[in-house]
């Protein structure tokens, strides 16, 4: 039986034509030493960034090889260069661990000169925080201060006006004491009742407290009420203020009293002048004075 020879297909035969090529593969350009130099170089990274590097085991050997070379020849020159300064290196290290502990020392004093000035610093708040508060309580206790000295002569000032003897004071002469409140009613009739003249020129005759004078004292009484309510009421000087104010108070419900019995014996001369008194208790807020002092009159 004859031999058939098999004729090898084209796909094949370009097959064994490249596995029969011994031609060594491209070598690629050396890699440039500054792309390991940067400052955020990064191994994974720069490889995978490098494709189609189409480079044998044995061409990266002697890559390597020749790098390694490089840098040696390089180390070498420079140890060369520098033998003078490596030569002189232990001399110049000598005595630094001196240095160094010379300079901890110095470190820890300026640590412990901080710490002090620090504790100072806390300490010296401490002391303004509480000297702040005593000022504060100070000049609180000065405000109280002037608020009853304000009191004080405020309310002698009323005592005047109502003719009331200050306690403590001698006892004077009592003709004196009328014929000065009897003066002061006048002066005071002629300053402060000029605009109550009209409504007043039918109540010729009348002795009492003229309506303005009282309108005048029952407001500063009032006045002087919420002063005092506005203080420290255990504090003796106020609690003696508060005396004094009663007093002015039962003085000036009492003159009230008697200038409304002296009007409503006057007749209808002295209707609107019993309306201006009735007016003074609202502002006192004793309704109830009012009231008593009607029915018994």
């Amino acid at each position: 039986m004859a031999h058939v020879a098999r004729i090898p297909s084209p796909a094949l035969s370009s097959t064994d034509d490249n596995d029969d090529d011994d031609t060594p593969l491209p070598f690629p350009a050396a890699l440039p030493r500054s792309d390991f130099l940067a400052s955020e170089f990064h191994p994974a990274a720069y490889l995978s960034a490098l494709p189609h590097r189409h480079q044998t085991l044995e061409d990266l050997r002697a890559d390597l090889r020749d790098r390694s070379s490089a840098i040696s020849a390089e180390l070498l020159e420079l140890v060369n260069a520098n033998y003078t300064a490596f030569l002189s290196l232990g001399s110049e290290l000598e005595g630094g661990d001196d240095r160094v502990e010379g300079l901890r020392v110095a470190l820890l004093g300026f640590r412990r000169a901080v710490d002090e000035i620090k504790a100072n610093v806390s300490r010296r708040r401490c002391e303004t925080s509480a000297l702040n508060a005593k000022l504060r309580r100070v000049r609180l206790s000065v405000s109280r201060a002037r608020a009853m000295l304000d009191l004080s002569d405020r309310l002698s000032a009323l005592e005047e006006r109502l003719a009331i003897r200050p306690e403590g004071q001698a006892q004077t002469d009592e003709s004196v004491t009328v014929d000065a409140a009897a003066a002061d009613d006048d002066d005071h009739d002629d300053a402060e009742d000029t605009e109550d003249s009209d409504a007043d020129e039918h109540s010729h005759g009348l002795l009492g407290s003229p309506p303005a004078k009282l309108l005048q004292s029952a407001r500063e009484c009032r006045r002087l009420q919420a002063l005092a309510a506005a203080l420290d009421a255990q504090h003796p000087f106020v609690a003696k203020m508060q005396r004094r104010l009663s007093r002015c108070r039962s003085t000036l419900l009492l003159d009230l009293s008697n200038a409304l019995k002296e009007a409503r014996g006057a007749g209808h001369g002295g209707h609107d002048r019993v309306m201006r008194y009735l007016e003074i208790y609202r502002v006192l807020e004793s309704p109830r004075e009012a009231v008593k002092a009607l029915r018994s009159h």
